[in-house]
């Protein structure tokens, strides 16, 4: 306590010692005093986290439904999900080869019996998370270079990118 009393008077000479007039040394102490009073919490027995903040009025914490979603922050969420797809695509194809009892030509011949609209439908689903993040990884290394990071060249090249994305992935399915 008393070197508490001790460091604050030690500090108000020496902010006292550069004024003339004490009137301006006094309201220089009186602007810079914070003063702090103890206050008992007010907790209530099985109240909530949220409950006592809406007792208190106090704002909820924004969360992700206020955003509205931009075509930047789409495109590198979908750019993370067609690099999942894709990791669980080798997935499991590799553990699907060491467990499955036969070659993979007896479940090629199986697919062979699909009908056209699934078959394509098939194809697509796979080709077009590896069409998305090829193109999207080639973007992702021009913006490494330094180049089209203005916020229109931005945009342009996110369009660009889906529509080449896109094609890619039909000529894929049509092989």
């Amino acid at each position: 306590m008393a070197a508490s009393l001790l460091l604050r008077n030690a500090c108000r000479r020496t902010l006292l010692q550069g004024y003339q007039s004490t009137n301006a040394a006094l309201s220089l102490l009186a602007a810079r005093t914070i003063v702090l009073k103890p206050v008992q919490a007010d907790v209530r027995p099985g109240e909530s986290h949220d409950d006592r903040n809406a007792r208190l009025k106090r704002p909820q914490s924004p969360h992700l439904t206020i955003y509205s979603f931009q075509l930047t922050s789409m495109l590198s969420i979908t750019h993370r999900f067609t690099g999942l797809a894709l990791t669980g695509y080798i997935t499991a194809l590799g553990l699907g080869a060491l467990a499955m009892p036969h070659d993979a030509t007896h479940y090629l011949t199986m697919l062979e019996g699909l009908s056209a609209p699934t078959l394509i439908a098939l194809k697509f689903t796979m080709a077009y998370p590896f069409a998305y993040h090829t193109v999207n990884g080639v973007r992702h290394l021009f913006w490494d270079m330094g180049k089209f990071l203005t916020i229109k060249e931005v945009y342009t090249t996110g369009y660009t990118m889906l529509g080449v994305s896109g094609v890619l992935a039909g000529l894929l399915t049509a092989l």
